[in-house]
């Protein structure tokens, strides 16, 4: 039943480096559908494709940098068509002002334009400052508003940490979202910062059932910060408890 639940293995960078087939396995042991790659830690694809297929882990997509695509685009569409993968997600731009914004976006759009030639999906993941950057302007919008075919990857937590009303904010551009990045908040004074899902403050429930409504058809947990376990450690409790949750109809 959708959405299926995929990992972005930056969440759990470090144990990638040091053994990425044996983070695959894991990842998949624990319950994930798919994996979100951010970095291919030295492999050839063709290998990560045979070690996916041996898994039967499936590619929801991979964070690919605004400059790689843009000055690496040929090497970069190659690697992912023989890993297999079509949809590129650029994890993070920032500009000064709205002109400079502007005139990236417009560069992000002939990337896009690109993409869907070679029959691959160009997706944009949020952080806090699109929305907080500059007053007045919500460079999310901004990219709708230039790019209408664009498709966000939307980091419910950081659209929180914004001030954002989450929930009206995802209805409202249904049209644009494709997947959703879960992560849960923990606060301790003045200071935020992501945890484990289920102990935080998050509505991640309330999201995951969104997610459902939509017909996304994938889920993305990501963790950067740990407070009593490991990477991996938290991993295994953030699909265990969202599986939960899903089969519950919570």
């Amino acid at each position: 039943m959708k959405p299926l639940i995929s990992l972005q293995l930056w969440s759990v960078q470090e144990a990638c480096a040091e053994d990425f087939e044996s983070v695959l396995e894991q990842v998949k042991a624990f319950g994930y559908d798919g994996v979100e790659f951010a970095g291919y830690y030295n492999r050839k694809a063709e290998a990560i494709k045979v070690k996916l297929a041996e898994l039967s882990l499936h590619v929801s997509g991979a964070h690919v940098g605004f400059e790689q695509l843009r000055d690496e685009f040929d090497e970069t569409v190659a690697f992912e068509k023989a890993l297999g993968n079509e949809v590129l997600i650029v994890p993070y731009m920032d500009a000064p002002s709205e002109k400079e914004w502007e005139e990236q976006i417009l560069i992000l759009k002939e990337i896009s334009d690109k993409l869907n030639k070679e029959g691959l999906t160009l997706g944009y993941h949020n952080h806090a400052h699109e929305l907080m950057a500059i007053p007045q302007v919500n460079i999310l919008e901004k990219m709708i508003e230039l790019i209408p075919t664009i498709q966000l990857e939307v980091d419910t937590y950081w659209l929180a940490y914004a001030g954002v009303d989450v929930i009206p904010w995802l209805t409202k551009h249904q049209q644009n979202i494709k997947w959703l990045h879960l992560k849960d908040m923990r606060v301790t004074g003045e200071e935020k910062e992501s945890t484990e899902i289920g102990k935080g403050i998050l509505p991640i429930d309330r999201y995951l059932d969104w997610a459902k409504e939509a017909e996304l058809d994938w889920v993305v947990i990501e963790q950067e910060a740990f407070q009593e376990l490991t990477p991996m450690e938290s991993a295994k409790i953030n699909v265990k408890t969202l599986k939960e949750w899903k089969e519950k109809g919570r």
